[in-house]
């Protein structure tokens, strides 16, 4: 096995990730540092920093490879950024967009793109853009008309006009370039004589011709595994990195690219000594491959890990409730979903694959029918289970993935035994990377990469953007990277073993609870983990409003997510509730759509929103819900963050998150965040030695600050939701502190703590985790009663609470103020 990556050249130890914009960029992060460097983090971890298209909120649009953004604040703001941090002793870590650009209306911005939709196959940036030419006959398709092309013609809406000197044409807001010698008076022959080809865009199934973000028509791909694409796309980067100014790059998206792990290769040999991750969505079984030159990924299998372990077992009771609704199974709900997308949304994708697989076929001696084989390409697509197979034509194919495609059809024949013929045409095909140090047959090759590159936008869009929007039998699961079935797998050991593979594997991965792309933050969740344990409660309150919904005419499985939401984010307002329900039925695509939305059904659903959210019966029933659970939600959200921030892995604070931040999917998670009021509770910690950061300081003085306010010190001790940052932020800048010192870092062990509601593990022999399980069956029983925590030898603090303990331990009195510990052991004299 693979020795794990060398450690990158700057130490890491927690990050803390800030989405930059136009009203929050280098300047504002910069006056950030020092309370960052207070918190305990090791590394400042940014947004991409390239020039995105205006008005970016999240940096993903990138329109220019070779400038900093002027709206965060241009080079000389990063660097400035930059400067202050390695001044505080932080990192920078970056987030980095090699698999597309962005396709603006006004196309002119981004400049290669221009240059592109001007020439067409001649121009000097046609390799860059992965566009189907044969699909197109050699034009660029874009499916962006309101009406088909006559009509829109007739009506006038396109003129042409001149921008810069050049001749163009215009769509409303959209700008599009004339190539040279086109020009003249009659806007259809000047369009007819372009590169581009206009379409309605309700042909885009067949209109479309360039690859994109998954179904995001404005994110155009682009080719990055081509020597001349890498280096103009990342010489700015790499140039940051050797100039010191960055650290680090987050990838974005790498099952995008036609060769992710030659991509990686190429990034980690151009930077060495640089912290590489990979925003990778894993499924349940499925592990990073360990020859990849990276650290590890950005932690979404870090939260799947956690919440499987801290899931309650009420999975049979909330099964029943999700019935009597009409929900289907798990496996239904994700293969139909994962059908309407691939057929709903990737439609060009489908149409080049199957162009593909024929040409592939018949290039080995075999046929396949069109029709036949977009079916089976379908059902493979469908049956997928990993955003990608690891197979590399010109390289052996890995064991482990030939048995995921041999499963994938397998799957397939099982659901459509009539195009056996045909999966196994494909089957052969896909299975063919060539002779190792050789490609595959050229069509076969293409068939091969571009397959994996849509299984991704499958998964992503299918159970992601859809499943998790209709599978509602309880919302905390349904999390990136989730397992919609956790109750069945539950337990401490699915931890362990994820937490074990980690320390071996990937000591630099990142571990997470709440990013820019989860579907709710990290404390929306834990509060639904609380609650759902809760049944009867849980019951009395869906039970009100199901009767609320059933007279406007609400479909029962759109109420029960709308109750889970307003429960999960509560105290909220219709200024956040409606947007998100919004948006939530239409991305699970059942009753609404974005592109053909049922506006009366979703007034119906956002009618019994501001019901529920309106003084009366169902408001109050809502507010004593959440109150008659505080505690065990305490409970929940404090023993999540610890474990995750003691776990193996660097671990990443999303802005805000290191006080409870109920938010939901974007862009209710990017709203503004007070870090002023941050600033202050932080520096209500009382003054002393910070927590861990003098690694040989006496073990009383390294835990006296953050024992303090979990005590209630200075002004922590107000009740309610106060009180709970206080602890959610000592927890966390505690952990942090002591990991950025090295207290909490080394070899995993799980610790057996002889009781179901305790899950604790041992880092490197001298720090020991420990967190409350299933609180509210803990307080029906009693509580911790006479159970006793029998410690490793040794004499230890809790660096929460103050405390000294050693051998046999009441667990009562161990978790007498906090429902977590975080015990240090003393070094032994010599």
């Amino acid at each position: 096995m693979p020795e794990p990556m060398p450690p990158p050249a700057r130490p890491v130890s927690g990050t803390y990730r800030l989405q930059l914009h136009a009203g929050f960029g280098f300047a504002a992060a910069q006056a950030l540092v020092p309370y960052l460097a207070d918190l305990g983090v090791s590394t400042v971890y940014i947004s991409p920093v390239l020039q995105a298209a205006p008005g970016s909120m999240h940096g993903y649009d990138v329109v220019d490879h070779t400038a900093v953004s002027t709206e965060l604040g241009g080079r000389e703001g990063l660097e400035r950024l930059a400067a202050a941090a390695h001044g505080a002793g932080l990192g920078v870590l970056v987030d980095v967009v090699p698999n597309h650009m962005a396709f603006p209306a006004q196309a002119w911005r981004n400049a290669p793109l221009w240059d592109l939709l001007r020439y067409g196959r001649g121009s000097a940036y046609a390799h860059w853009f992965d566009v189907d030419w044969e699909a197109g006959d050699g034009r660029i398709g874009l499916p962006v008309l309101g009406a088909p092309l006559t009509e829109v013609l007739a009506g006038g809406e396109l003129v042409l006009d001149e921008r810069a000197g050049e001749a163009v044409v215009r769509y409303h807001d959209r700008v599009l370039p004339v190539a040279p010698g086109t020009e003249g008076a009659d806007v259809a022959a000047v369009v007819a004589a372009q590169h581009w080809q206009l379409a309605s865009w309700r042909d885009k199934a067949t209109a479309l011709t360039y690859r994109r973000f998954f179904d995001v028509d404005e994110l155009i791909a682009v080719r990055v595994e081509l020597d001349q694409v890498f280096d103009a796309t990342h010489a700015l980067l790499l140039d940051l990195y050797e100039r010191g100014v960055l650290d680090g790059f987050r990838i974005d998206h790498p099952d995008g690219m036609a060769d992710p792990e030659g991509y990686v290769e190429r990034l980690s040999a151009a930077a060495p000594g640089a912290w590489l991750l990979v925003e990778k969505i894993l499924a349940r079984q499925e592990q990073l491959p360990t020859g990849w030159p990276v650290h590890g990924t950005t932690g979404y299998d870090a939260i799947r890990a956690l919440q499987t372990a801290l899931v309650p077992p009420v999975g049979d009771h909330l099964t029943r409730v999700w019935a009597d609704l009409g929900g289907a199974g798990v496996e239904q709900v994700e293969a139909q979903a994962m059908r309407d997308a691939v057929t709903r949304l990737l439609g060009p994708e489908v149409a080049r694959l199957t162009r593909v697989a024929v040409q592939a076929a018949a290039e080995s001696d075999a046929r396949l029918e069109p029709d036949r084989a977009e079916a089976a390409l379908v059902e493979l697509l469908v049956a997928a289970e990993v955003y990608r197979a690891y197979l590399r034509p010109g390289h052996p194919a890995p064991v482990e993935s030939l048995d995921r495609l041999a499963h994938t059809v397998e799957v397939a024949g099982t659901r459509r035994p009539d195009l056996g013929d045909e999966l196994t045409v494909l089957h052969r095909l896909l299975a063919d990377t060539g002779v190792a140090g050789h490609t595959a047959r050229p069509a076969t090759a293409d068939l091969l990469v571009r397959f994996q590159q849509t299984c991704g936008p499958a998964l992503a869009k299918g159970i992601e953007d859809t499943a998790f929007y209709r599978m509602h039998r309880l919302c905390a699961l349904a999390e990136v990277g989730g397992d919609l079935d956790a109750f069945v797998r539950g337990g401490a050991s699915v931890l362990h073993e994820w937490a074990s593979r980690q320390a071996r594997d990937w000591p630099y991965g990142m571990t997470t609870l709440s990013t820019h792309d989860t579907k709710r933050s990290e404390d929306v969740r834990a509060r639904l983990l609380a609650m759902a344990e809760d049944t009867p409660r849980w019951d009395g309150t869906w039970a009100l409003v199901r009767h609320a919904a059933e007279g406007p005419g609400v479909d029962l499985r759109d109420a029960y997510l709308l109750m889970q939401t307003v429960l999960g984010a509560w105290p909220i307002d219709s200024e956040r509730l409606d947007p998100y329900l919004t948006k939530a039925l239409r991305e699970g695509k059942a009753r609404t759509t974005w592109t053909e939305p049922d506006e009366a059904y979703e007034r119906r659903v956002l009618d019994l929103g501001h019901q529920v959210l309106a003084p009366g019966r169902l408001r109050d029933s809502v507010a004593a819900h959440v109150d008659a659970l505080a505690a065990a939600t305490r409970s929940v959200t404090l023993s999540a963050k610890l474990l995750q921030l003691t776990l193996p892995g660097v671990p990443d604070v999303y802005q805000g998150c290191e006080l409870v931040e109920r938010s939901l999917v974007d862009p209710d998670n990017r709203r503004p965040v007070d870090f002023a009021a941050r600033q202050a509770r932080l520096d209500r910690l009382p003054a002393g030695a910070p927590v861990g950061d003098v690694a040989d300081a006496p073990l009383g003085d390294a835990v006296g600050d953050a024992a303090s306010v979990a005590r209630g010190g200075g002004e922590s001790g107000r009740a309610g939701g106060d009180r709970l940052d206080d602890e959610k932020l000592a927890v966390t800048t505690t952990a942090l502190r002591l990991r950025r010192s090295g207290h909490v870092a080394g070899s995993y062990e799980p610790f057996d703590a002889g009781n179901q509601h305790l899950l604790a593990f041992v880092r490197g022999g001298r720090a020991l985790s420990v967190a409350t399980r299933w609180p509210t069956t803990l307080a029906s029983r009693g509580g911790w009663g006479d159970a006793t925590l029998h410690l490793p030898p040794g004499t230890w603090t809790d660096a929460l609470s103050g405390a000294t303990v050693t051998g046999a331990v009441p667990v009562a009195d161990l978790l007498a103020e906090l429902p977590v510990a975080l015990l240090l052991r003393a070094a032994t004299a010599t």
